[in-house]
């Protein structure tokens, strides 16, 4: 049974009342422009996705994606920064806090309409405060369009890319969409899926029958994989990094692209080893053309303070799961950037 509590306004309603400015409409056109470019090849820089595992509080979110935005005026003709704003947070086992999209204070009990403004609200203060334009999760596609007009990046998770609906909804985005493999590390699904988002598809979305071209932008993240016993298993070596360039070849895709996520399973979600992981695939890139001309960048969590929590009590320090504090990842982006 469902108990209905609360209707949520339609998203065209909920954009129109908090639109994006013009002016930053300008700015969000110009890094999904960036970020394209690298999904194509058509530009030599890299893509780093780098922030919190999750955005539960605002203001030490604008704090960090401040301090992102500085950092990218050092950087930018080596890499496009783009700042992980993660508003979805799937759970293993379905309960727990569920990210400001349901819990916009994670003290207290689920109010999604709060949660959807709220979002909206963090978003273009982040554009405003940064210049840079986020990405998210598209845990829930059917929430894609309350926020999608903020975006310059979606996520489609490894729990999700097996998900019908979910590779259906990527098809019709406009900005660049990364999905992740598996959990079980499957070469094969990962390039299904993609395949799927890159054609045009007809299906039915939030009470419509909608037709989309595909997405050209779609490609992989590899996160790593979890075998039967709960185990992690790297994908960010050479080897396997490899497996999947040679997919690509034989697919016919459009636009190979691979992104390594550099905790999960890559980390054991040990978040100091990100460091580590970075500079491998770094050297990796200086060792091989091809290796270098298919790995397009990085995904890093990172936060104010090291480390995460398990209540909100130590200012820009995670709640869910742990990261790198801005002291390392500022020195990590700057290395990265300095071996492009």
């Amino acid at each position: 049974m469902f108990e209905k509590q609360v209707k949520i306004p339609d998203p065209e309603v909920l954009v129109a009342q908090m639109p994006l400015p013009e002016s930053l409409k300008k700015v969000k056109a110009e890094r999904d422009r960036l970020v394209a470019e690298v999904i194509r090849g058509e530009s030599n820089k890299l893509l780093v996705i780098v922030g919190p595992c999750s955005a539960h509080e605002e203001k030490p979110v604008l704090d960090y994606v401040e301090r992102l935005g500085k950092l990218n005026e050092k950087v930018k003709d080596k890499l496009v920064l783009v700042p992980r704003i993660y508003t979805n947070k799937p759970r293993t086992k379905g309960v727990g806090y569920k990210g400001m999209f349901s819990q916009p204070d994670p003290t207290k009990s689920e109010d999604i309409l709060k949660g959807i403004c709220a979002i909206r609200e963090l978003n273009i203060k982040s554009i405003e405060a940064s210049g840079l334009a986020a990405a998210d999760e598209m845990l829930y596609p059917e929430n894609l369009h309350y926020v999608e007009d903020l975006l310059s990046y979606i996520a489609v998770g490894a729990r999700s890319s097996e998900n019908q609906l979910h590779r259906l909804v990527a098809s019709g985005i406009d900005v660049s969409v990364g999905v992740k493999n598996p959990m079980s590390g499957s070469v094969l699904v990962l390039l299904n899926s993609i395949f799927a988002a890159q054609s045009g598809q007809v299906f039915m979305l939030n009470g419509w029958q909608v037709k989309t071209d595909g997405n050209p932008l779609s490609h992989a993240i590899l996160r790593g994989a979890v075998d039967g016993n709960g185990n992690d298993i790297p994908n960010f070596h050479y080897e396997t990094v490899m497996q999947v360039a040679d997919g690509y070849a034989k697919s016919g895709l459009k636009n190979p692209a691979i992104i390594i996520d550099s905790n999960h399973s890559n980390s054991g979600k040990k978040f100091k080893q990100q460091i580590r992981i970075c500079e491998e695939v770094m050297q990796n890139r200086l060792y091989d053309k091809d290796f270098k001309n298919i790995v397009k960048g990085f995904m890093i969590e990172s936060f104010l303070v090291e480390g995460n929590q398990t209540e909100d009590k130590v200012y820009g320090k995670s709640i869910t799961d742990a990261c790198l504090g801005w002291a390392d990842t500022e020195r990590l982006i700057l290395d990265v950037a300095e071996k492009v």
